[in-house]
């Protein structure tokens, strides 16, 4: 039958993951996008393969089928370009790579200039996502591998089907108003109790941590703004609106008018690089991984 990698992908994370707009954001598609790819397959298949319940979507026994077979005709695809990488003489293919903002501005163009230097036929493309949402990416196929956060507050999840590499580790300091802290090198978590707090969202894994950190401590952040971007978060305490957790990483991305002061208590996170286990293998990705470990060596947080 006349099908796509793309259209069996979609078909499988439609039944992972439920809807159709999670399917697009996981694959980087529109909603149409992935309406249009399973359309495809079902003209292809000549069978109706989603079925309409109330406001949502389910497969049908057909669709469930065609899933099955379509996780298998997908991994032996990912087999087969493994072999065929290292059948070749030199590093060379496409890579998709996943990666947050900050990671963006820091570690992508360093990585790039080395890949160009030691594999110049590697071409390596990106794709910029909430942080959140890598580890998704990456097992539904959406990039080849990609650069994501853990917390030892709060770690990820593990999934069997994903190898996640540690690249360094940071430590949060705090970031206070201008002379709000009386030149005061080092503060507790415990001295922040009546302060206004700029946070990142509880349903996020930094948000979470940094609360969960927060309340080892015995106290309750008051948190007046959860905002994502760690530019605006650093805005914001410029402005003198509040205090925020923050790395050497985050303030390189913006220069701003603050006072960062040492935290009594240890609170990391960790600069991961996350691929498929069955990718482990392939040329490619182990010489993405490589690099990428170089440039970490580079930077100034704590070592793997």
């Amino acid at each position: 039958m006349d099908w796509t990698s793309s259209q069996l992908r979609s078909l499988v994370e439609l039944r992972r993951r439920g809807t159709i707009t999670a399917v697009a954001q996981a694959l980087g598609y529109t909603p149409g996008g992935v309406s249009q790819q399973i359309a495809a397959l079902e003209k292809a298949t000549g069978m109706e393969l989603l079925q309409r319940v109330g406001r949502r979507v389910e497969l049908t026994d057909a669709g469930m089928t065609l899933a099955d077979h379509a996780e298998r005709i997908l991994s032996t695809e990912a087999e087969a370009v493994q072999a065929l990488e290292r059948s070749r003489n030199e590093i060379s293919g496409v890579l998709l790579v996943g990666l947050f903002a900050t990671a963006a501005a820091e570690i992508l163009p360093q990585a790039l200039r080395r890949v160009r230097e030691a594999h110049p036929g590697l071409a390596v493309h990106s794709r910029d996502m909430d942080v959140d949402e890598v580890y998704d990416a990456v097992a539904s196929g959406g990039v080849d591998l990609a650069l994501g956060l853990d917390y030892p507050d709060l770690p990820i999840p593990r999934d069997p089907a994903l190898r996640v590499v540690q690249l360094y580790r940071e430590r949060f300091s705090l970031a206070v108003p201008a002379g709000s802290m009386d030149g005061r090198e080092e503060v507790a978590l415990t001295d922040t109790q009546d302060l206004v707090w700029i946070m990142a969202s509880a349903d996020s894994y930094y948000g979470r941590a940094v609360r969960t950190a927060c309340r080892r401590a015995g106290i309750e952040p008051d948190v007046q703004h959860e905002v994502t971007d760690t530019a605006a978060t650093l805005a914001l305490v410029e402005a003198g609106i509040g205090v925020s957790t923050v790395t050497d990483l985050m303030l390189r991305l913006r220069a701003s008018r603050f006072d960062v002061v040492r935290l009594h208590e240890t609170i990391e996170r960790h600069i991961v690089v996350v691929f498929r286990s069955s990718a482990e293998r392939r040329p490619t990705v182990a010489a993405l991984v490589d690099v990428l470990r170089a440039v970490a060596g580079t930077r100034r947080g704590i070592p793997a």
